[in-house]
């Protein structure tokens, strides 16, 4: 694929040399390609081995950094480096030694350099805070949106069930929780998804990018080993990608994803025990 991209002419048989075919002509299939990958690699870490799986996402990571270095076309420079941020994402949530501290303080943990990548990318492709969503714009929708993150939360735990990630429902707890999660799982990953690779993805390919970022957050959630869940988080993420869209802001989406996670892994596990 990187000998193609840099323009490397290829001879035919009958020894005419072919026109040069660019990897970076044909973006739409790249970005499937890096997709699947990452599908592989969710599903070696959930029914193999999860060191053979992250080690498919550094393959994949280095791979990706690679191809933007080679690559000759702004544009598709733009495409790959953001998605540099989804196999990092694994990487840092499964590789870190973190067992000694309760699962809870666990994510600032993981996040905080997933943030600083993050910025990295955004620097690196041109993105204004604007542009991935970071202004308060349509602020009643903004007050609307952050209430279905309880609903989404409930639907969630009924599907999947998980333990409670505290020992005991208290107003500390809950809040302690959800601050968390705001911070961590709802301000990152909205920035990573319905940010920046939201922008990159929907200014080349309209709302087929917004449906591949979609299907790219459901796949991370592949390691849950429940088709339900799937088809739900797929939902949400159309959902979330649709208001981020509709809105131009992720702030809504941003506190609405932080409570789903503190209902589907604090509130309602304790709630229902």
């Amino acid at each position: 694929m990187v000998a193609e991209d840099v323009g490397v002419v290829r001879v035919a048989a009958s020894g005419r040399a072919r026109k040069p075919v660019a990897l970076s002509s044909r973006p739409g299939v790249v970005i499937l390609f890096y997709l699947a990958v990452i599908a592989v690699a969710e599903v070696v870490i959930a029914l193999v081995q999860p060191v053979a799986g992250i080690l498919v996402h550094v393959a994949l990571l280095a791979g990706l950094v690679t191809h933007a270095a080679l690559v000759d076309d702004a544009g598709m420079r733009r495409l790959l480096l953001p998605l540099t941020l989804a196999p990092l994402t694994r990487i840092l949530s499964i590789s870190m030694p973190l067992t000694i501290l309760p699962q809870i303080y666990w994510y600032p943990i993981i996040y905080l350099p997933l943030a600083a990548g993050t910025i990295v990318v955004m620097r690196q492709t041109g993105l204004s805070r604007q542009d991935v969503g970071f202004q308060a714009t349509k602020p009643v929708w903004q007050v609307l949106i952050v209430p279905t993150g309880a609903l989404l939360g409930l639907a969630e735990y009924l599907i999947l069930r998980p333990a409670p990630l505290q020992s005991q429902l208290t107003v500390g707890t809950v809040v302690i929780s959800a601050s968390i999660f705001i911070m961590t799982t709802g301000l990152v990953e909205e920035w990573i998804f319905r940010g920046v690779l939201q922008r990159v993805m929907k200014d080349r390919f309209g709302w087929a990018g917004l449906l591949y970022v979609s299907l790219m957050f459901a796949v991370l959630h592949v390691g849950f080993l429940s088709v339900p869940d799937l088809v739900f988080v797929f939902g949400v993420a159309v959902l979330f990608a649709w208001l981020a869209n509709k809105t131009g802001s992720i702030l809504g989406i941003t506190l609405a994803h932080g409570l789903t996670n503190a209902g589907l892994y604090v509130i309602f596990p304790l709630l229902f025990r």
